[in-house]
């Protein structure tokens, strides 16, 4: 069991007090989620760099795009997978859960993309996610047409990209961290 004051393996505390902005935030979060997210407390011993992750994640995930907020979730949980990236496979995993009401798709999502029961636009978007994840130079014009041709535009090509991007990203900072996902996650939408 990890201690949960400290969300990571370092000795980052967090800001004591948190600015009023900041507090309003976590005390959000506690409305809405039951708790603050883990991530959000081991950004938090830099309130500039906690503000940097959250805007970016916000703009990625919850802002308007042609990708659902599922969509965006299961491009998440994918990358989380093939980098086996513990603490967003909880976290995002349990996103799928609650998004799409069905806790098979986001245990199949975790362990195997592939044996989910997907449609065309999805499979053909968690490819490009998966190929973007383990051979971003390899990517072609070719992968960017089969995205066209399974409905998607070139801005929700872009978004699928930075989505990708950023839990490459964030995955290997949550790994060497040894970021630990809230125990509530585990339960969420079972």
């Amino acid at each position: 069991m990890s201690d949960q004051t400290q969300p990571t393996a370092l000795n980052l505390p967090m800001v004591d007090p948190l600015p009023p902005e900041t507090q309003k935030y976590f005390d959000i979060c506690v409305e809405k989620l039951g708790f603050v997210p883990n991530v959000l407390k081991a950004n938090a011993f830099d309130i500039d760099k906690l503000n940097a992750f959250t805007a970016m994640y916000n703009d990625l995930m919850l802002a308007d795009s042609g990708l659902s907020k599922l969509e965006r979730e299961m491009i998440a949980v994918v990358v989380s997978s093939i980098n086996r990236c513990f603490y967003c496979l909880v976290a995002h995993g349990a996103a799928v859960r609650q998004l799409s009401g069905d806790p098979q798709l986001g245990e199949m999502l975790v362990m195997n993309y592939r044996v989910a029961p997907l449609d065309t636009r999805q499979r053909t978007m968690l490819d490009f996610a998966a190929r973007m994840t383990t051979a971003s130079a390899e990517i072609e014009e070719a992968d960017r047409q089969c995205l066209r041709d399974a409905g998607f535009s070139d801005r929700d090509i872009w978004d699928i990209a930075n989505v990708a991007g950023f839990f490459n990203m964030s995955n290997r900072v949550a790994s060497a961290t040894a970021m630990m996902p809230n125990p509530e996650y585990h339960n969420q939408c079972r």
